[in-house]
């Protein structure tokens, strides 16, 4: 193209642009530009007009709906949402005051194992009630009803109407109930007095040769302590299969016809469940048997605070090259770390100062996978519960990588192993720690850091290496000695002979 007719027509635009511009600034574009401008403003000042409406309380679903198609807001999930946002009174920034303490697991939890989410023998609440497999337990449910009412003297309209009294307590307790046991409150009191009575008659029996029913009784008898009771046991402690500690406590109260103890019953469920009461002080409110089994395993002495690390550590972390996570025991100790037995049995009981580390005894056993994933799941669906347990998990994932670290924590009084092989063991804290996390803001954060950085600290690996190679036993140490006198005479005749 020629450069004059590109120019001129450059210029034809320009002028073109020009004049639209001015046009839609007088109101002369499309019938008034400014007319349009304010259709903004005027649709933002009838949506309002709609809002104050809709907010209107005396207002139903189907009047709500009206004004919204007439409005031109078709689609009834429109509906239902601004329906629910105009009931709603929440203030969001409080924390959710209903109730729910029995949850079902989640599928991105439980698929890394599900039957360790599953009951074996018995069901304790709904959400399992009912399955092929634990139909069996129902007939000794009721024989404990029986016998639990008996020894009361009331009858069972009593206990049914006090029960009842709580219903809607207990079913707010659970996270998932099914709209059948929420719309059937008579059959959802009758579970609740079925399980409840069990479980207490467990308690107040298993162990307890004078409380045996009859020598061939399949539960409760001392043949039911050696073959069923255990399994039982593991099944409390599963997190759909918990019953409201409300529950227990006003059972116990009408049956026993006492004031209720929190703190007895308590007592009593620990010392079923293998914990030594002795060492208890007040444990306080719990929300299930779960939650009581979690707080007793990390009940006893407060959590000791591990010494912050000196500055010169804090600035030499920075400029040191080393490991930024914990090593397996094994590695620990070759870099110096010593392992002691903890004080307490409680989970919390976790220390590492002056290159010991001190941790708490317990036991591996068969049970030990189901009961720690059971906690841990409480731990991340119920927000309040905090992450003691899963965080405890988590670091003991990261010190025992085979059977030499379990075998190193057994040596030194830390592990009870139950469970088989020393393998075994370290594959179960491998396979159930998958996706955890350790929160570093408490106690065992700051272990944790104390650890990387003592073990990044070159000095520490030579001193250990010194005393495992050459002092680890008596004859190592005389050996040593017996070089040192040796060496020291060659070196003295040396010195003779070359001065004579």
């Amino acid at each position: 193209m020629p450069p004059k007719l590109h120019t001129q027509r450059t210029r034809k635009c320009k002028t073109s642009c020009i004049n639209l511009c001015s046009e839609w600034r007088n109101g002369q574009l499309c019938g008034g530009a400014a007319s349009h401008a304010q259709q903004p403003r005027q649709w933002s000042e009838s949506r309002r007009d709609l809002n104050v409406r809709l907010q209107n309380p005396s207002l139903n679903l189907k009047q709500q709906r009206e004004i919204l198609q007439a409005n031109g807001e078709m689609g009834s999930w429109v509906v239902e949402m601004q329906y629910r946002l105009n009931a709603a009174r929440i203030d969001w920034s409080q924390e959710d005051q209903s109730g729910r303490t029995i949850y079902k697991v989640p599928p991105l939890i439980s698929n890394v194992n599900k039957k360790a989410y599953q009951p074996r023998v018995v069901s304790f609440g709904p959400y399992h009630h009912g399955e092929p497999h634990l139909k069996s337990m129902e007939a000794h449910k009721e024989r404990a009803l029986l016998c639990c009412i008996h020894r009361s003297g009331l009858l069972v309209q009593e206990v049914f109407a006090f029960v009842a009294e709580v219903a809607q307590e207990l079913k707010d307790s659970y996270d998932s109930l099914d709209s059948a046991w929420q719309h059937d409150t008579d059959k959802f009191v009758q579970l609740m007095m079925l399980d409840g009575c069990f479980m207490l008659e467990l308690v107040r029996v298993a162990y307890q040769s004078e409380n045996y029913y009859f020598g061939n009784d399949p539960v409760f008898s001392r043949h039911g302590d050696l073959y069923l009771v255990p399994f039982i046991k593991a099944d409390m402690l599963l997190l759909e299969n918990q019953l409201p500690m409300l529950l227990l406590i006003k059972l116990k109260c009408i049956l026993e016809n006492i004031e209720p103890d929190i703190e007895d019953l308590n007592a009593d469920i620990l010392w079923l469940l293998d914990h030594d009461i002795s060492k208890y002080s007040d444990i306080g409110k719990c929300l299930h048997v779960l939650d009581l089994h979690r707080k007793g395993l990390l009940h006893g002495n407060a959590a000791p605070q591990s010494p912050d690390q000196s500055p010169d550590q804090r600035e030499g972390k920075n400029n040191r090259v080393g490991h930024n996570v914990v090593r397996p025991a094994t590695e620990l100790h070759e870099a110096g770390v010593r392992f002691m037995k903890s004080k307490s049995t409680s989970l919390l009981d976790i220390t590492f100062d002056g290159g010991i580390l001190k941790l708490p005894n317990f036991m591996v056993d068969d049970d030990a996978e189901s009961m720690f994933l059971n906690l841990i799941a409480f731990e991340r669906c119920h927000i309040p519960a905090g992450s003691d347990i899963t965080s405890f998990v988590a670091f003991m994932d990261n010190i025992i990588d085979d059977d030499r670290d379990i075998k190193l924590l057994s040596s030194k009084g830390i592990i009870d192993n139950n469970i088989g092989t020393d393998k075994e063991a370290a594959d179960l804290f491998n396979t159930m720690s998958k996706d955890l996390a350790m929160e570093m803001n408490n106690n065992l954060g700051q272990v944790y850091k104390n650890l990387i950085t003592y073990c990044n600290t070159p000095w520490h690996k030579w001193r250990a290496n010194l005393t495992q190679i050459y002092f680890r036993n008596p004859w190592a140490i005389i050996s040593v000695i017996a070089a040192f006198i040796l060496f020291s005479l060659a070196t003295v005749q040396t010195i003779f002979t070359i001065l004579n």
